[in-house]
């Protein structure tokens, strides 16, 4: 047991014959400040520093399985790419030229009259064209929506047909604002049919619209000298 009088008297000079408890207790005193100063001075720094590293280490974990998961897909999304290049690519060639209009415009009136309609307004409206961009390509317009107004009379059966013939054709076109109604005035039972078709003209490359030049790229006029005296 330690007592009090085991710190009485002792010589700092004879450390060798101090009483062996007191040895204990010192060396104990003296390994808890050298842990407590190892810690305050060391090692608490490499702690913050290891969390540190294990906050990199979570950041380069995602990074690499983002660029592993990139590389896995990277074949698949080239085939998708060439896939979404290929619809691209037959979807314009569903648009007719300039030259091509008046023709489907025909196929159209054709399919009226092979449906069994009777033609009351048939009027292609190309004063309000409508130019749209190709987002996904170029800023050049590439193609522009001539719309038809369109008014026929039949019955259902004969409109079905047209609007199934109409989709069913080879080129793009749409329907809209379609409108059935009976005219009162007339004695027959025919029904009116009211509507809008829409043709998507392709646009040439001397139709699209330029890429507007830079401010920075704008050439600056070259002065003229001044004669001389």
């Amino acid at each position: 047991m330690i007592n009090a009088q085991d710190f009485q008297n002792l010589d700092p000079q004879n450390f060798g014959n101090w009483p062996i408890p007191v040895k204990g207790v010192l060396i104990i005193i003296a390994c808890v400040a050298a842990l407590g100063a190892g810690y305050w001075f060391d090692t608490q720094h490499q702690l913050i520093e290891l969390d540190t590293e294990k906050g990199k280490e979570e950041v380069l974990k995602k990074d690499f399985r983002e660029k592993q998961w990139k590389a896995s897909t990277f074949t698949k999304l080239q085939e998708q790419l060439k896939e979404i290049e290929s619809t691209i690519k037959e979807q314009r060639n569903r648009l007719p030229s300039e030259a091509e209009v008046a023709e489907l415009i025909t196929e159209i009136s054709q399919q009226m009259i092979a449906s069994g309609l009777e033609q009351e307004l048939f009027r292609p409206n190309y004063d309000n064209k409508d130019k749209k961009k190709d987002n996904g390509v170029g800023e050049n317009d590439v193609y522009e929506k001539l719309p038809i107004a369109m008014r026929v009379k039949g019955d259902y059966h004969s409109f079905g047909k047209f609007v199934s013939g109409v989709s069913a054709m080879p080129r793009i076109v749409t329907q809209h604002d379609v409108f059935i109604h009976t005219n009162p005035a007339a004695n027959d039972n025919k029904l009116i049919m009211e509507m809008t078709v829409q043709i998507y003209r392709y646009l040439e490359e001397k139709e699209k619209a330029p890429v507007e030049e830079k401010e920075g790229d704008k050439k600056k006029p070259v002065p003229t000298p001044a004669p001389a005296k």
